[in-house]
């Protein structure tokens, strides 16, 4: 399955990003799935998949008593239905269709969070709104299952909504764990996760979480609005990617 010590170091960097992801940073997710999706193609986000759930189970007691579930089960309604979606769709659409509808989308959120340094008041309504949270949600739950992007999205929405960081890092935890436990068996039941890519990830462990120990002692030097830019920086990043991908 892997070939040569430049794939097992690209693999162990792409866990390192995953730690750092889920610490916060959750750009550095986009690096993990370009490096998994070089090397494994489709069946990468079955193969990432369980890499990110190894973080989540670390990351949630650590940041557990940041935020609640409350806005937890606000979006997952919807983002369960945006899964069931990304499933449909990441067996019958072509992948060089799914990436620039992603991308597009996460460029629309990076423009209401630049809105929102000139007119806050304007965004905070629609963050607020009920439509708003359905797209958001929904959007999620399918970029989640089709390219395991859906961390862009989230944090981006939350901004939005102008939740401070470590509540943003809190919900993310638990909304995480809880869609991607949802995602395993039916990448199982599409082969795109196996008992011999479940032994990789095993392999990974340690750099996921030596990725969660550098990015939560990185956050603590990190201001909130030095945190917010950096989202969206990452997030042009990504979406920008998508679409030439």
């Amino acid at each position: 399955m892997i070939e040569g010590d430049t794939q097992w170091l690209l693999l162990c960097l792409a866990g390192f990003c995953v730690g750092l992801a889920k610490s916060g940073f959750s750009g550095f997710a986009l690096i993990s799935v370009f490096l998994m999706a070089e090397m494994f193609g489709k069946q990468s986000v079955g193969i990432l998949l369980p890499m990110l759930i190894i973080a989540d189970f670390v990351v949630y007691p650590l940041y557990r008593r940041h935020g609640s579930w409350r806005a937890v089960w606000h979006l997952l309604p919807i983002a369960v239905v945006g899964v069931a979606v990304g499933f449909v769709l990441l067996e019958a659409m072509p992948e060089a269709w799914a990436k620039p509808v992603i991308g597009s989308l996460i460029l629309i959120m990076v423009l209401l969070q630049l809105v929102r340094q000139f007119d806050p008041d304007v965004v905070h309504r629609l963050a607020h709104s009920k439509g708003f949270g359905l797209l958001a949600g929904g959007f999620a739950g399918v970029a989640t299952t089709i390219a395991n992007a859906a961390g862009p999205v989230f944090q981006l929405y939350f901004l939005a909504r102008q939740l401070p960081k470590m509540e943003l890092i809190g919900v993310g935890a638990r909304f995480f764990l809880v869609i991607n436990l949802i995602k395993l068996p039916f990448m199982g039941g599409l082969a795109y996760t196996t008992t011999e890519t479940l032994w990789l990830n095993a392999k990974l462990t340690p750099f996921i979480l030596l990725g969660i120990i550098v990015g939560r002692y990185a956050l603590r030097w990190v201001s909130q609005q030095v945190f917010e830019w950096m989202i969206v920086l990452f997030a042009i990043f990504s979406a920008l990617k998508l679409l030439m991908a």
